[in-house]
């Protein structure tokens, strides 16, 4: 009797010990290998690189918000959280109409650029959470915005690597903002549709060798082999041509050194906005040597462009699938998948 006793007890602790061990892991959300946040009874506490926020739970859902980098714009559309925001620094590089439309009638607030913020006037809207990449030169601003009282949150995205855990911040927006479900359901479905993409990706026989970018003054500078872009492009089914190189940044290489790392290339992609090939070629007449520039397909990323703003920095960053149907229906012409659905962010320079 007292044998069984024991082991009831045994059963119950490991229930019991099951049951927390649940409970912490949902407790502790990771996000990608830089940010993840935990919840515990009073606060909320977000690790975002070296810089840590502890949220008490009476502040949030935030109300009122800004936002000094546009990249983040794409996360409040997405989810429908412009009306919570009061203020946004460059607007011109903001693609989003109803942004725009939001500032002209002074619901949302220019507050400057990276060369100067206009502190008084942030401070008189009293935001209750400012999010920016993190600037060493700003950080006498980040002290006074601190000292009044304002949640300084910094998210430096352009950081990931993954397109998926970039596209997962909606989570964390979703947890500030108080739309967690919904934030959940659109993550998910973008999860969903960029995996079969990638499933996809590995069925097809098609074989596509992959240049990216332009020649700026006298070098080359191609995403790293462990870049955003590369990483694109592999999960497209697209052969990069610095696929073995191990940088997640740019690599600077001469003319040279690419003519001959593209010589088989049959796409060029992410090209700046031009007119047609010949105006390309007038930037640099070298081009007219390359293989691909004369019989490959060339594609620039301006299809959403608008004066300074370009969607593909906006809302691709979250839309991470459909910048990988792009460049899937770019790599794969012979598959009829997505056949009558139009590229999205890319336009086919001719």
């Amino acid at each position: 009797m007292k044998r069984i006793f024991l082991l009831l007890i045994l059963f119950l602790f490991s229930i019991s010990c099951k049951k927390e061990n649940t409970q912490k892991s949902n407790d502790n959300i990771t996000i990608s290998s830089r940010v993840n946040y935990v919840k515990n009874s009073n606060n909320l506490t977000l690790t975002s690189g070296k810089f840590k926020n502890v949220i008490p739970y009476k502040n949030l859902p935030f109300k009122k918000a800004m936002l000094l980098n546009s990249s983040l714009i794409g996360f409040f559309s997405e989810l429908n959280l412009e009306n919570k925001i009061t203020g946004v620094s460059s607007p011109e590089y903001i693609f989003s109409e109803k942004i725009h439309h939001l500032i002209n009638e002074n619901k949302i607030l220019n507050i400057g650029n990276e060369q100067k913020y206009d502190i008084e006037k942030i401070l008189s809207n009293k935001p209750d959470v400012i999010f920016t990449n993190y600037v060493p030169n700003f950080a006498n601003t980040y002290e006074v915005l601190k000292n009044n009282g304002i949640e300084l949150i910094f998210l430096d995205d352009f950081m990931e690597q993954n397109p998926l855990e970039k596209a997962k911040y909606l989570l964390l927006f979703g947890k500030l903002f108080g739309k967690e479900k919904e934030a959940e359901k659109a993550y998910l479905n973008i999860e969903d549709n960029y995996k079969k993409i990638q499933a996809l990706s590995k069925n097809s026989k098609s074989n596509s060798l992959v240049l990216c970018n332009e020649m700026y003054g006298s070098q080359w500078f191609l995403p790293g082999g462990n870049s955003f872009v590369a990483k694109l492009i592999n999960d497209a089914g697209g052969n990069y041509i610095l696929q073995d190189n191990k940088e997640s940044t740019s690599v600077p290489l001469s003319f040279e050194e690419v003519f001959i790392k593209s010589k088989q290339a049959n796409f060029w992609i992410n090209i700046s906005p031009h007119k047609n090939k010949k105006e390309l070629l007038t930037l640099n007449p070298n081009y007219s040597k390359m293989d691909v520039f004369n019989s490959g397909k060339l594609y620039m990323i301006n299809n959403r462009e608008k004066d300074q703003a370009n969607d593909y920095f906006e809302s691709g960053v979250v839309r991470c699938d459909v910048v990988l149907r792009d460049y899937f229906k770019i790599f794969h012409p012979e598959d009829v998948t997505f056949q009558s659905e139009p590229l999205v962010y890319l336009k086919e320079l001719k």
